[in-house]
């Protein structure tokens, strides 16, 4: 028996007929709904708790610091009166004949030309600046800046409360 090319020949063992499957559309979650509950659950807690006032931290006293005396430092003091920069006392306190001007560069100039004649004549070494708890930190930053030109200075700050 010959077969040409155009004849199709059958298969000696045409294997089973398989049926197409149904594709399944795949059933999506949506999760919004419990992400909405989720949110509102988190906003009402927040609400709704409140911090326990008695329960404060007291934090322990350091161990391996030591305090730093008036008469061994110089005592640069921040008020909270200004309105754009607050005003610079060269002492302890808020003492008008040692109210340093305004400009921001003069007080710069001031305070490094203070530091290094308490250097040199008295040995401080160590500044304390003292800020009213009002004062904006750029403020307190800007003096640090200055005092910090001056090589081998310790800065210390304190907060001085409100009357």
């Amino acid at each position: 028996m010959s077969t040409d090319a155009t004849t199709p020949v059958p298969d000696a063992f045409p294997g089973p007929l398989l049926r197409k499957r149904k594709q399944r559309e795949e059933a999506d979650m949506d999760i919004t709904p419990m992400i909405d509950i989720t949110f509102l659950l988190l906003i009402f807690f927040l609400v709704c708790s409140t911090p326990d006032q008695k329960s404060s931290i007291e934090l322990p006293s350091a161990r391996h610091g030591k305090g730093v005396g008036e008469r061994e430092a110089v005592i640069i003091t921040l008020s909270d009166e200004g309105a754009d920069l607050a005003p610079v006392y060269l002492a302890d306190g808020k003492i008008e004949s040692a109210r340093l001007p305004d400009d921001s560069q003069q007080q710069r100039g001031l305070i490094e030309e203070a530091l290094k004649k308490a250097r040199q004549q008295e040995g401080k070494e160590s500044v304390i600046i003292k800020a009213d708890r009002n004062v904006a930190s750029r403020e307190v930053a800007r003096i640090i800046k200055a005092v910090s030109a001056v090589e081998g200075t310790k800065i210390h700050l304190a907060v001085l409360e409100s009357d």
